[in-house]
């Protein structure tokens, strides 16, 4: 849990520079396809070669990682982006509260289990109800397209996180050693956004927006994804879920106390110990032992 929060902080400073410096300055899809670019530079110093042999036997491995990572941040990004053609960033928020119950629901299909823990479907309801106190905006007139797009993106990193949990992919240094297979599926799917959706008249031009893409790409993706799907081998589903939603209220702290955006804290402190709450609910089951 240590290692989910850490990151959860880092990915929270991450998003409001992304707001307050890249946002409407350089196009999603040549910010995502740096992103993946850089994070997959970051940890292929760690990848051992011999496993691209067809002798090692781990090539189907790499291959499954390598969906993995398309699916959890490839194909969410580019729902993600193409979302915000339609939304609101308030109403962009809002939707992805409910990645926790994707995550509950995914986690219980692909295991095939008739009676997953009730705690953790409460857990995971828990911190959508938190997650909506805090964010909770009027909605557009004209958000449907949005709505669905958003949680093709929700399901995609969902999908993506209980697939990694599940799959047997041995001791911390051995994932290590095959990541750069995530990042590799990412960069593909990232590319093809790039190659059709791309406006090329914004690209990153200032020092700081690089510095920032740097940052993103190399601590906020590279680590911070190796990072989260490691840890979320430690911890059971109904906690992997309910943190998903602990970025919100860290992202908004984040953005007030260093950008001075102005927030209602009731709402911030209340859905944040709902959040806190939801966590602690989920980790009363032990019925079942965290993968990995």
């Amino acid at each position: 849990m240590t290692l989910l929060i850490l990151i959860t902080l880092l990915w929270a400073a991450s998003f409001s520079l992304i707001g307050v410096y890249l946002a409407g300055q350089v196009d999603g899809y040549i910010v995502v396809f740096v992103r993946m670019i850089l994070a997959l530079l970051t940890v292929l110093p760690l990848f051992r070669w011999r496993h691209l042999s067809p002798k090692s036997g781990q090539l189907p491995q790499l291959t499954k990682l390598a969906i993995i990572g398309a699916v959890q941040i490839g194909a969410m990004y580019l729902f993600l982006y193409h979302a915000f053609l339609y939304l609101s960033v308030a109403e962009v928020l809002l939707f992805t509260i409910f990645t926790p119950l994707y995550i509950t629901l995914i986690d219980e299909l692909i295991l095939n289990r008739k009676h997953l823990p009730l705690l953790w479907w409460v857990a995971a309801a828990v911190s959508v109800g938190g997650a909506a106190i805090i964010r909770y905006q009027p909605l557009s007139d004209d958000f449907i397209t949005g709505f669905f797009l958003i949680q093709a993106a929700n399901a995609c990193f969902a999908l993506g996180q209980v697939a990694y949990k599940r799959l047997p992919t041995g001791k911390t240094l051995a994932q290590s050693q095959q990541f750069a297979a995530f990042f590799f599926g990412a960069s593909v799917i990232a590319g093809l956004g790039v190659l059709f959706f791309a406006d090329f008249n914004l690209l990153p031009t200032t020092k700081l927006q690089w510095g920032i893409l740097l940052w993103l790409g190399i601590i906020a993706s590279g680590l911070g994804y190796l990072g989260w799907n490691l840890a979320s081998k430690w911890v059971n589903t109904g906690q992997l879920a309910t943190m998903n939603n602990a970025l919100i209220p860290a992202g908004i702290l984040v953005n007030v106390l260093f950008w001075e955006q102005s927030f209602d804290y009731t709402r911030l402190i209340s859905g944040a110990l709902i959040i806190v709450l939801a966590v602690w609910l989920a980790g009363r089951v032990h019925k079942l032992k965290p993968a990995g």
